[in-house]
């Protein structure tokens, strides 16, 4: 019988597919395992199911001598050293697609929220400072009309952009390949990276970290963005140099911005959390519970075709299987 290693608890459905057929045995703590306890928990077994916040190196294949397949209980594969892997024949598989349209939902979440100041409004109300209405009482901007701009194109990218049709705005675009159903569909305009930081009022990142995007947006870029702007960010914290963004927020050189990931995550760059002009959340744009079980079944089932025979759905590295 195969066994199994789950690096933490994910939604039940997931492990009843895995438990079926296979010995499984499931990190017992809600929380991430030290490096020490990885490297002890995968010896021995014929898979790993793996989450974005473990470091997948060749240390960790090492020690898991003889596991097959690492199916990443996410879409991003920046915590797994895939050419490793591919070198060691072991298949990487992920989750793409199933959290497209629930990320989606969480950035125009965060867009809106720090357009119109509603956290600093809710802990406002909460401290027993409203006083009654007033004409300048906590103003925040529009998001009626104005100008989006997006920077990649993919799934996410074009899921927020359906969202802001309703709201009449103009739509930029920022990604190394044209795409049409962008343009034609929602009339999007794609430009280089200046353009659209220089036209844009929300600036929404939806790319992969890669060398090329660590560190995309930093103190130049911060600096030809409107004072009105504001940034969104779901895709992956070093994507923006946090210190830079500190900088900008607190020097009112861009209006704010929302955050579901960071650069040091899960630490924050100091002076962050003290900014009431950002909205942070802990990493749940894909935090629904149709979503969350979605992604562990969608997992789960990789590690089944595999060892049946069949070609996982979402192969990272499918030379392996040739």
């Amino acid at each position: 019988m195969h066994k199994v290693y789950v690096t933490r608890q994910i939604p039940e459905p997931g492990l009843e597919l895995l438990r079926k057929n296979y010995e499984v045995e499931v990190n017992p703590e809600d929380r991430v395992l030290t490096r020490e306890e990885l490297l002890e928990k995968v010896r021995g077994r014929d898979a790993i199911l793996c989450l974005l916040t473990d470091k997948i190196d060749a240390q960790v294949m090492d020690a898991a001598k003889g596991a097959r397949i690492f199916a990443n209980y996410a879409v991003g594969y920046d915590n797994i050293d895939v050419p490793e892997a591919t070198k060691r024949d072991i298949l990487i598989t992920n989750t793409p697609g199933v959290l497209t349209e629930t990320t989606a939902d969480l950035a125009w979440v965060l867009l809106m929220a720090a357009a119109r100041r509603v956290v600093e409004a809710d802990r406002f109300t909460r401290a027993g400072k409203f006083k009654g209405w007033g004409p300048m009482l906590l103003l925040g901007t529009d998001v009626w009309g104005k100008t989006l701009g997006l920077v990649g194109a993919g799934r996410i990218g074009i899921a927020l952009a359906r969202r802001s049709v309703g709201f009449k705005m103009s739509l930029l675009y920022h990604d190394p390949y044209p795409n049409r159903e962008l343009e034609e569909e929602l009339g999007a305009k794609r430009v280089d990276l200046d353009t659209l930081l220089k036209e844009s009022d929300f600036i929404s990142i939806h790319v992969p970290l890669t060398q090329e995007t660590h560190h995309l947006i930093g103190e130049k870029e911060f600096g030809l963005m409107k004072p009105s702007a504001h940034l969104v960010n779901t895709s992956r914290g070093p994507v923006v140099d946090e210190e830079a963004l500190v900088r900008a927020l607190r020097d009112r050189r861009i209006a704010g911005a929302g955050l579901d990931v960071y650069e040091h995550e899960p630490e924050l760059t100091p002076g962050l959390a003290e900014l009431d002009n950002v909205v942070l959340v802990p990493h749940i744009a894909s935090a629904s519970t149709e979503t969350r079980t979605k992604m562990a079944t969608m997992a789960a089932q990789s590690i089944v075709d595999f060892f049946e025979g069949r070609r996982p759905t979402h192969c990272v590295n499918p030379e392996v299987l040739k």
